[in-house]
Formats: structure tokens, sequence, C-alpha cells
């Protein structure tokens, strides 16, 4: 008995078994993750290094073009794409599709440190990443509070970036621009030959006065407790007045005396403003398994939470891109589609069936097709995101060609005075393989594209060509057979 005869003849089994299947559904949906994009691995290598004050030139005669040869003879190469800018080289090297991409990683820093003997000394060393989509930022805002750009950084490097990253599903917190603090020690070295000192002695006085020792233990008969000398720096008047030489007639030199120090900021490399105004960025990156929905909700509230307790200060978090937008946009549309593609092709089957109980028959099967399928998407590990959720979309136009196609056939078989029972299972029967071959058709398009990366790209547009044709001509063949 086949499953058309199943349904005909036990209409009550095949209501329980949908009833059960979306019941599952609606749990499986709810424990889906919501992401922008697929996991998928990019195969694809960087290598940035800096090389301070070089010129473009210099950079790439000095190191990109070094850095190229090495890995012209990588396992599984594919191109490389280079790029020499004044005190930056950057080279993304591209790999087969069969490649292992945790394999070519190790490959590519091994041979950047084997090329590093040939590289100039002053270079920082290069870093080597692999391009993971999973480290798009979920959500960047950029945050404003009524107080100077040096203290607003501290106070989001230090109490703000800490709250955010004990957010559920948060792994990572970057902020970009502002005035990061930095106490600057600027000898000078006049002073330093009179008072015949070098430049050593100063690193070593400034490093011994910020760091802590152990100095023992004090035991009691129910307690143990660590002893430690801490001598962490606190202010900039400490730093000013730090003993670098205590003479023999009982002078004293203080680093005050051979240098001057000021509380300044950091060289700014990046600059963030928001509607024009000068603001510090942060960006939010979620965990690899996280749901980037709820990062993104759970996120928004931390900042309304810390806009309420620092709301003396003015702290205003303003959010200028957020993932989850463009992802729950996607899954509305879909939604959006199937909710039309049932109210037209219920219209259209009422119009051409002149039948209400047709209508109301495809009005009910397209979405209790569609939604279990987010069992298998949850057993199979996907997420809900742009590429699934279009190819949800997709299937509801299949569904509408073989909803039409075969009920309009039963339909037909109706008119002839066939009994009801009779005319569905025959007119199914008899569309069987059509019906098939319609939704063949995407299928075979697609796993040509597929085949296009390895044959020639003009045989895969002909073959695409002539699928569009041949498929649907066989299963007009089985039909009337």
């Amino acid at each position: 008995m086949s499953i058309s005869e199943i349904a005909i003849k036990r209409p009550l089994l095949i209501v329980v078994i949908f009833t059960i299947l979306i019941l599952f559904s609606a749990q499986s949906y709810f424990n889906l993750n919501y992401n922008l994009l697929p996991k998928m691995e990019v195969k694809t290598v960087s290598i940035n290094t800096l090389y301070p004050g070089a010129s473009a030139t210099e950079v790439e005669t000095n190191v990109t073009k070094k850095l190229e040869d090495a890995l012209a003879s990588l396992e599984g190469l594919d191109k490389i794409i280079a790029t020499s800018q004044e005190g930056v080289s950057q080279l993304s090297v591209g790999l087969k599709s069969d490649a292992d991409l945790d394999k070519a990683e190790r490959d590519v820093q091994r041979k950047v440190d084997q090329a590093m003997n040939e590289l100039p000394d002053n270079i920082e060393a290069p870093l080597v990443n692999k391009v993971n989509l999973e480290e798009i930022p979920v959500i960047s805002a950029a945050v404003t509070a009524y107080m100077a750009p040096k203290e607003l950084y501290s106070l989001i490097d230090n109490q703000i970036i800490p709250i955010l990253q004990n957010t559920a599903g948060v792994g990572q917190v970057n902020i970009i621009g502002g005035d990061e603090r930095q106490v600057q020690v600027n000898v000078n070295q006049d002073k330093l030959k009179a008072y015949n000192l070098d430049i050593a002695q100063i690193i070593q006085v400034i490093s011994n006065a910020n760091r802590s020792y152990p100095e023992g233990s004090i035991e009691t008969e129910k307690q143990q407790f660590s002893i430690k000398f801490d001598a962490n720096i606190t202010s900039v008047e400490q730093i000013r007045n730090l003993i670098i030489l205590k003479k023999m007639n009982g002078g004293t030199i203080f680093l005050r005396d051979v240098a001057s120090i000021d509380d300044a900021t950091v060289k700014t490399t990046t600059i963030n403003h928001i509607n024009g105004i000068p603001s510090v960025g942060i960006q939010i990156i979620k965990q690899s398994d996280a749901n980037a929905v709820a990062v993104s909700e759970a996120a928004r509230k931390q900042f309304e939470n810390i806009e309420k307790q620092y709301q003396g200060e003015g702290m205003k978090f303003d959010i200028s891109s957020d993932q989850s937008e463009y992802t729950m946009a996607s899954a509305n549309a879909v939604m959006f589609d199937l909710v039309l593609a049932v109210i037209i092709v219920g219209i259209v089957m009422l119009v051409f069936l002149h039948s209400f109980r047709s209508s109301l028959f495809v009005m009910v099967a397209m979405p209790s097709s569609i939604i279990p399928t987010f069992i298998a998407m949850y057993a199979l590990g996907f997420s809900l995101n742009l590429m699934s959720l279009m190819a949800l979309s997709l299937v509801v136009g299949i569904l509408v060609d073989d909803s039409i196609v075969v009920l309009e056939n039963i339909y037909r078989h109706l008119e002839m005075g066939t009994e009801k029972r009779k005319a569905a299972l025959e007119g199914r029967n008899e569309i069987e393989f059509t019906a098939l071959a319609i939704t063949l058709v995407d299928v075979m398009i697609f796993q040509v594209v597929v085949w296009q990366k390895h044959w020639k790209s003009r045989i895969c547009i002909s073959m695409q060509h002539w699928l569009k044709w041949v498929v649907p001509c066989f299963g007009l063949c089985f039909a009337m057979e």
C-alpha cells in the first residue's frame, strides 16, 4: 500500500501523524538558533605584519615579497592576494576547496616562522589567522557621556566591558577608538648624562616599583595568612618621586630630575564617531554556539541597565548595526511569503476550480508540509539563517507548483464522475512522476551549480539549459504511460 493510499483510506491516521509532527516542529523551532550566516569554513588564511615607519615600497620589497615567496610552495594553495601599505603588510592565502583549513593554518605559520630570518629586525611578529565568519560582531554601538574622553575610556574598559562580557552568549567585547590613558616618561638625555645614568636604570626602577613581592606568611592555630609587599604605583606623583639613585654624600636623584612625566593618552590610530559626535565604539561578538538574536536582545537590555546606572553621567548607547535585524527580517520575510503563497493559491484554486473545499485543502496542506522541516533542521544542527530561510522560501514555490498540478488532475477526475477516493488516488498516481520531475528540475539545477566548481562553466550552462526541458519531458512520458 502506497503513501497516497494510506492517506486516502486512513485520514484519521494522517491527522494524528501531522498533529504530532507540528507539535514537535514547534518545539524544535523555539530551540533553533537565529544567525545571520550558517556555519561555514572560508578557505582563507590571513597574514598581517606591522613594519612601523616603513613606506609602502619598503614593505613590499622587504616583507610582502619575501612572505609570498615562502608561501608559494604551500600545499593546497589556490591564490595569494597581497596588499602593501605604509607600515602594514597584508596577505590573504586562498586555499583549494578540498584543503584542510586547520592543517593549512599550521603550515602557513611554520613557513612564516622559517621566513623570519629574512625579514627586517624591527618588524612585529606576523599574525596568522584563519578567516572565521563567527567573529562578525553581533551588535556594534557607540558610547557617549558627559565626561572627558580619557575618563570615559577608562570607565568603559574597567567597568562596562566586564558587565557586557558576563552577558549570556557573549564571547568577546572589543573597544573601537577612544582615548586610552597612558603615562608617558620622557627622559632628558642631557640630564641623564650629567648624572652619569643610563636608560636601563630608569626602566629597571620603574619596573621594580610596579610589582608585588611575596613576603612569607603568618600562621595561627586556626588560620594562615599570606603576606606580600604591594609596590604597585597608583598615581603619577608616585612615579615622579621614584628614587633612581642615592649618592654617597646623602643626595638623592629622583625620576623627575631626569625626565618629565605626563598623564597623557595613547597615540590615536582609530577614531569612532556616531552622527558626527566623538564616541567610544563597542563591538560584541557572540560565542560560536550562541543564538545571535538572543545575544542581541540580552546586550540591548544590558545597555538599558547601564544607562540607568550611569544616568548622572549622561551615558548613552547608540546602536549603529545589529545583526539580528537582518536575521529577523529574513525570518519575517519567509513567514510573509508562506502566508502570501497560501492565500494566493487558495484564491487561484477558488477562481479556477470554483471549489472552496479544494482551496481549503491547499491552505492546510502547504503549512503542514513546511512546518515539520524544523524537526530535521534541529536534528541536523542547522540554524535559522539567510541560507536556510532562503531555502524555505524556495520550497514554498515548489509546493505551490506541485499542489496546483496534482489538485487540478484530481479535480478533472471528479468532473468525469469518478468517486472521490478513487479520483484522488488515480489523479495522484497519474501525475506522480510529473510532480516529481518538476521538483527534480530544481534539485538538478542546484546540483549542477555545485559541479560547476569542477567542470567547465560552458558545459554546466548547457546542462542547465537542457535539464529545464529534458526532465519535464521524462515526467510527461511516465504520466502518459
